[in-house]
């Protein structure tokens, strides 16, 4: 019962990746798309995408903020598996569009499912399952994302219109609500074999954002979930460029980026193993450890140019390696560092920050690389973990003070 039910909260994770790169990989064909019309008509400039992403991005922080209420209420197997039913319509609505305003509106019901379902199911398994499935959980994650722009370009490449690919994603992700919805059983039959006391009436109340902030620790968690996303995002965003600055090709700065993901979904699985020797906060200190590693070699190629561009190349795919154990890590410990009552506020909370740092610090970077230098992404990252790691030890030992 225990790997049934693994599975499907697996795959629910894999559906929860599978949209995230779309819109990045069919934003040129569908600019190029003569029938798609931006806001004032005729085709959207450039930069509009941020607008959709803007979107989704808020939607999905009102979603997690929201998902200690809604979870109390429905429960997160109900949560789960109606909100990856909702992405799904949500990608049949982008493949109908024809215009910015469609890419908008289907954008609000696709990021509050989002939130949803990321908040809800890291809350499940970090109660319910050992740590290593939430590093295998983020795992998934990866395969989806990997696995949704690969189907969109696929489709283009087959000379196929960029709906196509909505389509496809779309009839992948109501294949997945499906199966969550048929493992429903299993999850009443989890929470019966698991013996799970009744809960008081305060632990079911929904707590406030302001009674969350008031938790000792909670704002330090908040604030390092804020600075780990925020690496992760720039790093991702803005490794391209950094290698393009230092001379290497457009072509292999973006495959160079790339492996930045790679290495977060490498090393989840990896990391997964890992668990059994070392604890979340083990995991998490050696991620730090190797994410120095990284910036490091990253940094001496900004410095000297004398170093080899592969060394810079080398850094991120260090980098995203150590990135991987970090995120899986944070959740994971939450319900031991503030109690399993309070994990589903909490995490939803985090959910919201995290949504939070991918949003605001990419940008902030962006201004720096254009009115400074692109050369200053390895001290930008380097300032961001420094802050996260002394925050998490804050963590550390204010909830060891309180329990």
């Amino acid at each position: 019962m225990i790997h049934l039910l693994l599975a499907a909260i697996y795959l629910a994770f894999v559906g929860l990746g599978l949209p995230d790169g779309l819109l990045g990989a069919a934003w040129p064909a569908m600019r190029a798309d003569a029938a798609f019309r931006g806001f004032g008509g005729g085709t959207p400039p450039l930069s509009h995408s941020g607008i959709v992403f803007a979107i989704i991005a808020i939607c999905t922080v009102v979603s997690a903020l929201q998902s200690d209420r809604t979870t109390k209420r429905f429960g997160a197997a109900r949560v789960t598996a109606f909100s990856t039913a909702l992405a799904a319509v949500a990608l049949f609505g982008f493949a109908q569009c024809r215009s910015m305003a469609g890419l908008c509106l289907w954008a609000v019901p696709y990021g509050l499912a989002a939130g949803a379902i990321d908040a809800a199911l890291n809350n499940y398994v970090a109660l319910h399952f050992a740590s290593r499935h939430m590093s295998w959980l983020h795992c998934m994650w990866g395969v989806g994302a990997t696995a949704g722009p690969y189907v969109m370009g696929a489709a283009l490449t087959r000379g196929a219109p960029w709906q196509r690919g909505y389509l496809l994603v779309g009839i992948a992700q109501a294949l997945v609500a499906a199966a969550v919805f048929a493992s429903l059983p299993l999850w009443k039959r989890m929470q019966r074999a698991s013996c799970a006391p009744a809960e008081t009436p305060a632990s079911r109340r929904p707590l406030r954002l302001a009674e969350i902030l008031r938790i000792p620790g909670a704002r330090a968690i908040l604030l390092c979930f804020f600075c780990y996303c925020a690496i992760e995002q720039t790093a991702g965003l803005w490794a391209a460029t950094f290698l393009a600055h230092r001379g290497v090709s457009p072509e292999r700065a973006a495959f160079y980026a790339s492996m930045v993901y790679l290495g977060i979904t490498l090393g989840r699985g990896i990391g997964g193993f890992a668990t059994f020797r070392w604890n979340d906060d083990q995991m998490l200190r050696i991620g730090e450890g190797i994410i120095v590693v990284g910036l490091a070699l990253v940094g001496a190629a900004a410095l000297a140019p004398a170093v080899p561009s592969g060394v810079a190349c080398a850094g991120f795919v260090v980098a995203g390696f150590g990135c991987a154990p970090v995120y899986p890590s944070i959740i994971h410990s939450t319900p031991a560092h503030f109690g399993a009552d309070r994990s589903q506020a909490i995490i939803g909370v985090q959910m919201a920050f995290a949504y939070l740092g991918t949003t605001a610090m990419p940008p902030l970077f962006g201004v720096l690389a254009r009115h400074v230098t692109p050369a200053l992404l390895p001290l930008y990252l380097g300032a961001l973990l420094a802050l996260m790691a002394a925050l998490y030890e804050r963590v550390v030992r204010v909830t060891a003070a309180a329990r």
